[in-house]
């Protein structure tokens, strides 16, 4: 069976405990993490997450709902979505 997976993606300027706070929500909503890459460049955060859905306590929409919340707490911008409305978003 196929997994179901979410994009996420965080962009901002960089503060101590971006990472944690993201990962830390992401565990207690029993939200996998398959795939993370980020990067700091000139002070400026950028993290792309792959994520399993299969198991989440909560839908996506409130899922999103709270790493808004955790972006604005952060200073960054957190957007969650579904892979394939990722991938026909960012098709060339």
């Amino acid at each position: 069976m196929e997994k179901t997976k979410v994009i996420i993606t965080v962009v901002g300027k960089d503060t101590v405990g971006i990472i944690a706070a993201v990962c830390t929500y992401l565990a207690q909503e029993q939200i996998n993490i398959l795939d993370i890459s980020q990067t700091i460049v000139n002070g400026y955060f950028n993290m792309m997450m792959i994520v399993d859905f299969d198991r989440a306590l909560l839908q996506l929409e409130d899922v999103q709902k709270s790493l808004d919340q955790i972006g604005r707490d952060k200073g960054v911008q957190i957007k969650c979505q579904k892979e394939e409305i990722f991938e026909m978003m960012h098709r060339v």
